[in-house]
């Protein structure tokens, strides 16, 4: 999954791709590097992040959708957690709606269900403009296997199929890196609750803790945490470099005897 911010305030591009020729130009270059999907968001979720109005952002994603859905045939995924962005996305050709609010909005989980396609579920404490001040968790793993597990249920119940969902741990959402390594560890646990599992690393502050880096000089790092995923279960990963990433995703499917890119 490659990610296109169409925000002004991204952490990882400064918003570079933020008008729509830039946009569409970037999203045409994953496609051409192997992203399988193209992740497009019109709201930072950044910690600190301010809210975006719900005008504004279908403003920012809805033309750049339209626009791609007429010139690549991957998978167009829309960043949000608004009822009325997924709606008009979907309609535009958005296939799959990634949620860092796992559909706990007023009114998302009624929309996801009423449009039919994919669903990624992510676990967040919190809310991206507090999120990152004080997380806290008796145990990390346990209690995101159980809001998974939960919304899984919650979702299933309003209509959705499982066969639509997907599971993302969040990290870097409400986790200092103590959290985040734990989740990393327990991928396996994490696969083991039967549904696709997505992970985002890219250029993120834990790849920063851990090698001291700045955003700019995180690709190696956010390489390793890919193949660490990648070989413990990850279905999909969210990442910006998709050249890079693919490289590294087609080697460890040649030694692990599995055709495609991961």
């Amino acid at each position: 999954m490659g990610i296109l911010h169409v925000t002004p305030d991204s952490f990882a591009d400064g918003g570079r791709h933020r008008g729509r020729e830039a946009a569409v130009a970037r999203a045409l270059e994953m496609a051409a590097e192997g992203a399988d999907i193209i992740d497009v968001g019109g709201e930072s979720t950044r910690p600190g992040a301010e809210a975006v109005a719900e005008a504004e952002e279908l403003e920012r994603v809805i033309p750049v959708i339209e626009a791609l859905r007429s010139q690549l045939d991957c998978v167009i995924s829309v960043d949000t957690s608004k009822p009325a962005v997924m709606r008009a996305a979907v309609a535009a050709g958005a296939g799959l709606i990634n949620d860092v609010f796992a559909l706990r909005q007023p009114g998302a989980l009624a929309t996801a269900a009423e449009l039919g396609v994919d669903v990624c579920l992510m676990h967040m404490q919190g809310e991206p403009r507090t999120m990152q001040a004080h997380p806290r968790y008796a145990d990390v793993v346990a209690e995101v296997c159980s809001f998974l597990t939960e919304r899984t249920e919650v979702c299933a119940a309003a209509g959705l199929l499982s066969s639509r969902m997907i599971l993302d741990p969040g990290f870097g959402f409400g986790k200092d890196l103590a959290h985040n390594l734990a989740l990393v560890r327990a991928l396996p646990r994490l696969v083991a609750l039967g549904f696709p599992v997505m992970v985002g690393f890219s250029r993120k502050s834990m790849v920063g803790a851990l090698t001291g880096r700045p955003v700019g000089e995180r690709l190696h790092g956010s390489l390793a945490l890919v193949a660490y995923a990648a070989l413990h279960g990850a279905s999909i990963v969210r990442v910006h470099d998709v050249a890079a990433t693919v490289d590294v995703l087609r080697v460890i499917a040649a030694v692990e005897g599995v055709s495609g890119n991961g």
